[in-house]
């Protein structure tokens, strides 16, 4: 026999459980990582599990609120850490298998190009841009997680919007336009095509590789369709002897993965193309531990 208590944990496990998806969402979206989610999610289902049903209207509302304080309270402390990090810090890689070549739109708010500009925001504004522009989620809720007034927060937001639009990435929103540059991206790199390169490269393109100092990686940023298109043949030549390329969707966009010999993730690459059909960014994910999950 099912007692009350394991039956009222079970009630609010299910509820948990519908929110899940959004919930995860909101977590990696703040942090970058998928273990920082998942750990925010464990820490939230706690939180519910243990929460009187006074305090609760609104279950979503609540959840969330209670995932994107406990991923502010972390990112706070792991700024320190980013900012000593070896090299570019780029997100976790979220891999799928690819999806129906129908679909109308890539999903800006989880690009790994987008991503990889909110590391340029403050804790707060991060949050605040997050909560109230991928997910609409009232300036009013999220000053109640933040601990600042409505206006304050609509500023953070402001300040974030801004900077998301100067520093965002050119990007199309057609997939098949992606898909093209990434084709011929990927064909050219592995023919050692030099002027197949700079022709499907953005002049202005930004190569970003994250190695974490385990494994080589540019330690800075490489600029410009020339200098990118020859970092790729070199590194094609150097190291892609028994590697396989394999084409995934990588944060919602068209994007690659290449395996080692022995099948194990070797690099994510994400890509960001722009209406001309032409890359602009190229974000190389190689650091083992950003890969466990792929």
């Amino acid at each position: 026999m099912v007692s009350a208590t394991s039956a009222d944990e079970a009630g609010r496990l299910a509820e948990f459980e519908k929110h899940r998806g959004h919930l995860w969402g909101v977590a990696y979206r703040i942090m970058g990582t998928k273990a920082d989610a998942d750990d925010a999610l464990q820490e939230a289902w706690l939180r519910w599990r243990n929460a009187g049903e006074a305090q609760v209207r609104d279950v979503r509302a609540y959840l969330t609120t209670t995932v994107s304080r406990i991923c502010y309270d972390v990112l706070t402390s792991a700024r320190a850490r980013r900012e000593a990090y070896a090299g570019p810090w780029l997100p976790e890689p979220v891999v799928q298998e690819l999806g129906p070549e129908d679909r109308a739109a890539l999903d800006d708010s989880v690009s790994m190009a987008l991503l990889a500009v909110l590391e340029r925001l403050t804790a707060a504004e991060r949050v605040a841009f997050v909560l109230h522009d991928a997910f609409s989620v009232p300036f009013a809720e999220i000053a109640d997680v933040l601990g600042r007034s409505d206006e304050a927060v609509r500023r953070l937001a402001s300040r974030a919007r801004a900077r998301v639009r100067e520093h965002g990435p050119r990007r199309t929103t057609d997939r098949s336009t992606h898909r093209k540059a990434v084709e011929a991206f990927t064909a050219a790199a592995l023919n050692g095509d030099l002027s197949g390169l700079v022709a499907v490269l953005d002049p202005e393109v930004v190569w970003r590789s994250d190695g974490g100092g385990v494994v080589s990686a540019a330690m800075q940023p490489v600029s410009g369709a020339d200098r990118v298109a020859r970092l790729v043949r070199g590194t094609m030549e150097r190291w892609m002897q028994g590697m396989d390329v394999e084409f995934a969707e990588v944060n919602g966009a068209f994007g690659a993965v290449v395996r080692a010999a022995d099948g194990t993730v070797d690099t994510v690459v994400a890509f960001a193309v722009a209406e001309d059909g032409r890359i602009t960014e190229v974000d190389v994910v190689r650091n083992p531990e950003k890969l466990t999950r792929v």
